[in-house]
This record gives structure tokens, C-alpha cells and sequence, in this order.
């Protein structure tokens, strides 16, 4: 006669698990848990908290030397004379520009903010300021989308600047010729004046209007 197979006993459950544990494996376990829980709670706390004082300019400019001190001073005036101030009053803050799209854009700002501020704290930063990540057009065009998009001769050149871009690993950006913190051809609204420059360049790489 076949032998009958013992009945599986089931796998005992987590509580049962945690009341088998002698009490020195019961407390080292628990302070495992309550560690990855704070470590957690920390990190995620502290991202939330850098990201409040980033949402405020003047937290950017107490950190920041020359020259962005004057340009944080050049947003509080009543009068915009520059791109960055004039952006100030449509309540555009620091972090809105100098963060890419999406949440990694936003990510790569706040740590490059961390990174600044580590080097403000250990007093090892450059006087004047040095601006070492350039801003790409991903960070005017999560706002201005339709300004690559809208046809009409008034527009063709941002219409083109695409296919600029990909013909010509030397084309312009945005911030080419819209120069933020300084102050421009009001006539231009704020566009840098050799912006003539680029038009030709632009020109003379795709071959139009020759």
C-alpha cells in the first residue's frame, strides 16, 4: 500500500514569526525596522524641506554671491529692466528657470542647489559666482511650448530653431538670445541686441533667404 504523504504543515505567519524570536532577535529586528522607517521619513522630509526653501527666492539669494545678489535686487524693483525681473512679476520664481521640465528637471536643480549650498557652507565657492550649468530650452519651454510651435513670419524664427538645432550641433538656444539678468532693447522685449547674429547663422545653416 501506496504510503499516505503527511499533510504539509502551512508556513507560519508573521506574528507567530515575531513571537518565536527570543528577545535580544525581537529588539535587534525592531530597531532594524524603526531605522529604515526614520531613514526614510528623513530623506523624503528632507527633499520636501529643500524644496520649500527653493521655492522661495530669497533663500537662493542669501546663499548666492555676487552677481546673483544684484539680480535678486533687480527682481524686488517696482520697474522690470531685465528678462529675469520681468518674469518676477508674472510670480515666476528662481527655481522655475533654473530647473529643467518634468520631475527630473526638478530634481537636477535641487541638486545642484545641494551642491551649491554644501560649497557655501564649507566656504569654498567662487566670488563672482560662477554659472556652470548652461540653461537648456527645456527649461523656457515648459512655460513658452507654443512659441516652437506657432506658425507665421513673426514666429519663423523660433519655429525653425528645431531644425537648426539638428542640422547644426553649434545652433543657438534660448537663452542665446534672450539673455535674462541683463538689461536689453525694451523695443525687443528684453532680446538680446546681436540677436541679428544668430539670425544669419540660422540662415546660412539651413540655406533659407539667400
Amino acid at each position: 500500500m501506496a504510503r499516505r504523504r503527511a499533510a504539509q504543515k502551512p508556513s507560519p505567519s508573521l506574528t507567530e514569526r515575531w513571537r518565536g524570536l527570543r528577545g535580544w532577535k525581537r529588539v535587534a529586528l525592531f530597531a532594524v525596522i524603526a531605522i529604515g522607517i526614520l531613514s526614510v521619513l528623513g530623506l523624503s522630509g528632507g527633499a520636501v524641506y529643500g524644496i520649500q526653501l527653493e521655492n522661495q527666492d530669497s533663500f537662493c539669494a542669501s546663499c548666492h554671491t555676487q552677481p546673483e545678489t544684484k539680480y535678486y535686487q533687480q527682481s524686488t524693483a517696482t520697474t522690470a529692466t531685465t528678462l529675469a525681473a520681468f518674469h518676477t512679476q508674472k510670480q515666476a520664481r528662481c527655481i522655475d528657470c533654473h530647473s529643467g521640465g518634468g520631475p527630473f528637471g526638478r530634481m537636477a536643480g535641487l541638486t545642484q542647489g545641494s551642491i551649491d549650498l554644501l560649497a557655501y557652507q564649507s566656504g569654498n565657492y567662487h566670488t563672482p559666482a560662477v554659472t556652470f550649468s548652461r540653461l537648456g530650452d527645456d527649461s523656457c519651454i515648459k512655460c513658452h511650448g507654443d512659441t516652437v510651435t506657432r506658425g507665421g513670419f513673426n514666429n519663423h524664427f523660433h519655429l525653425y530653431l528645431r531644425q537648426w538645432q539638428a542640422a547644426d550641433s553649434n545652433a543657438a538656444g534660448c537663452v542665446d538670445c534672450h539673455v535674462a539678468h541683463s538689461t536689453g532693447d525694451s523695443k525687443q522685449q528684453f532680446v538680446q541686441n546681436s540677436a541679428s547674429t544668430f539670425c544669419n547663422r540660422c540662415h546660412q545653416s539651413l540655406g533659407r533667404g539667400r
